[in-house]
C-alpha cells in the first residue's frame, strides 16, 4: 500500500500523509487492521516538531511563517504535554493517598466506632452506644427503637440539637422502664426544624473487625454488627 504525500511551501517539498494524519488525530490501517496514531503528550509534541521543522525548511521566502502563530502552536502543544504529565502525577498521588488511608484504617481494627447504622444487639440489658448525625441544627430530634417484631419499645426525645454528632446513651429499657429482652433491635432517627422534616441519620457503636477495599477503591470498615461503612463515615472513635 502506497502512502500519499502533501506539498508544503513554495519549493514543492512533501510531507508524508501519515505525519499529517497523526497531527489531525486520524488513524491508518494495514492489511485490514486499523491502528490509532500516538496521541500521548510526548507523541503529539514530537510529531508537531517534525511537521514544524519541515514547514520552516520549505517555507516561501516571500511569505514566511508568522512567528506569533508558531509561538502559539508551540505553547499549545507544550500545554498538551504538561496536562499529560499532570495526569500521571495525580494518578500516582491518588495511589499513595489510598495506600495511606488503608494503613490508617488498619489501626482501627479492634476499636469501637460510632458509625451510621440501624441494627444493634441487646444482651443482658446492655445496649451499644447510639447517636444521631445532623447535617444542620434541628428543633426536635427523636430516636425510635423497635424490636424484631416491628414493635416500638422506646422513643428517645432529644429535643433541640445543633448540627454535628449527638451521642446518645440508651439503658436498654422500654418506655415503661423495664429491661428489654435480649435480641436484635432497630433504631431510626427523625428530626424536625420549625415544624418541617429535617435530615437525620442514626449512629450505632460497633467493633471494627476488618478493613476492606470498597468498589470505588476507598477503604471500608467491616463492623461486628454486620455492616460495612466507609472510613470517612465514622462519626467518632470510642
Amino acid at each position: 500500500m502506497t502512502s500519499s504525500n502533501t506539498t508544503i511551501g513554495g519549493s514543492s517539498a512533501t510531507v508524508s500523509q501519515q505525519l499529517l494524519d497523526t497531527m489531525n488525530g486520524a488513524s491508518s490501517s494495514a492489511s485490514g487492521t486499523s491502528s490509532a496514531s500516538g496521541t500521548s503528550g510526548s507523541d503529539l509534541q514530537q510529531t508537531f516538531l517534525q511537521l514544524l521543522v519541515t514547514q520552516l525548511q520549505n517555507q516561501d521566502p516571500t511569505d514566511p511563517m508568522d512567528s506569533s502563530q508558531m509561538t502559539s502552536q508551540l505553547a499549545q502543544i507544550d500545554t498538551v504535554s504538561g496536562i499529560s504529565q499532570l495526569n500521571t502525577s495525580l494518578s500516582s498521588l491518588s495511589t499513595q493517598l489510598s495506600a495511606g488511608q488503608n494503613a490508617q484504617a488498619a489501626l482501627l481494627i479492634g476499636s469501637t466506632v460510632l458509625a451510621p447504622g440501624s441494627s444493634m444487639a441487646v444482651s443482658g440489658g446492655s445496649a451499644p452506644q447510639l447517636g444521631v448525625q445532623l447535617p444542620s441544627g434541628a428543633s426536635d430530634v427523636k430516636l425510635t427503637i423497635t424490636n424484631s417484631a416491628g414493635q416500638v419499645v422506646n422513643t428517645l426525645d432529644l429535643g433541640a440539637q445543633p448540627a454535628g454528632t449527638v451521642p446518645v446513651i440508651w439503658n436498654g429499657t422500654d418506655s415503661s422502664g423495664n429491661t428489654v429482652a435480649d435480641g436484635t433491635y432497630t433504631v431510626n432517627a427523625t428530626a424536625t426544624l420549625n415544624g418541617q422534616s429535617a435530615s437525620a441519620s442514626a449512629l450505632v457503636a460497633s467493633t471494627v473487625n476488618a478493613v476492606i477495599q470498597q468498589s470505588d477503591g476507598s477503604a471500608g470498615l467491616s463492623l461486628a454488627n454486620g455492616s460495612t461503612v466507609g472510613l470517612s463515615s465514622v462519626a467518632s472513635i470510642l
